[in-house]
């Protein structure tokens, strides 16, 4: 269970969003679109205190934080409930990709090195990288680079994983291997919250779709729902804006 009660986060005195309350059962997937600047991202970073909330509760599995009166035991076991998957990999260049999956398994779980290398092998053969165990990142392609980044995220055990605009650095011909392994993951009912642009993705993977825009959630809704009978005009007109180009039906 993971519920978002009254999350605002301000900039400088700007409110990016405000009274934000989302919620998601175990294994269930969110993906969350709507225009660049919303704070898709900025709520995502909220959830782990990678930025700090202004106001609101959050509650992941069994631990319920007041995010003002979080201290910083409590921030840790929020962040040690989720993984986080970054837009631009956020691997570590001088490690090997079993090194950056392995790295949490060993400084924070503070497993055996020998016993945190071993899963980090077979989340390796998971994401189809068996042969990249001792390649550094800089050799490794973007979409090898994400799937690295998803791997570490995989070995965390989290209660959900949040994927921050995962293929959006991502090269073209590098999208699809990245989308095929969150498919798979979703076929084994990982629990997720995604920000993404990829409108086919949403569709084929989600359980509910969330659109955001003007600092709050405008509605949500099964994907086949919102994507072909949205209720709120921004909705239509944003879906209209990112459908058209490519050829799908729009509502």
């Amino acid at each position: 269970m993971i519920s978002l009660q009254g999350i605002t986060k301000r900039f400088s005195g700007h409110t990016v969003f405000k009274d934000i309350d989302l919620s998601l059962s175990q294994g269930e997937i969110i993906v969350i679109i709507g225009p660049s600047g919303t704070g898709k991202s900025t709520l995502l970073r909220c959830i782990n205190f990678l930025e700090k909330p202004d106001a609101g509760r959050l509650q992941v599995g069994n631990l319920s934080v007041d995010t003002q009166r979080a201290s910083r035991a409590d921030i840790l076991a929020l962040r040690r409930r989720t993984a986080f998957v970054f837009q631009n990999y956020g691997l570590f260049a001088n490690k090997t990709a079993l090194e950056n999956i392995s790295e949490g398994m060993i400084v924070v779980d503070k497993l055996p090195k020998a016993k945190a290398h071993a899963r980090a092998r077979e989340i390796l053969e998971r994401i189809g990288l068996a042969d990249k165990a001792d390649a550094y990142p800089a050799s490794l392609s973007g979409g090898q680079q994400q799937r690295v980044g998803i791997g570490r995220a995989m070995a965390a055990n989290a209660d959900v994983i949040l994927f921050d605009e995962p293929t959006s650095s991502l090269d073209p011909q590098w999208v699809e291997e990245v989308l095929s392994l969150m498919k798979q993951l979703a076929v084994e009912r990982q629990t997720m919250i995604v920000v993404t642009h990829e409108m086919q993705f949403a569709r084929e993977v989600a359980d509910r779709v969330v659109f955001m825009d003007e600092g709050g959630i405008v509605e949500q809704a099964p994907p086949e729902e919102l994507f072909t009978a949205p209720k709120d005009e921004r909705t239509r007109h944003f879906l209209r804006k990112i459908l058209a180009p490519t050829g799908q039906a729009v509502p």
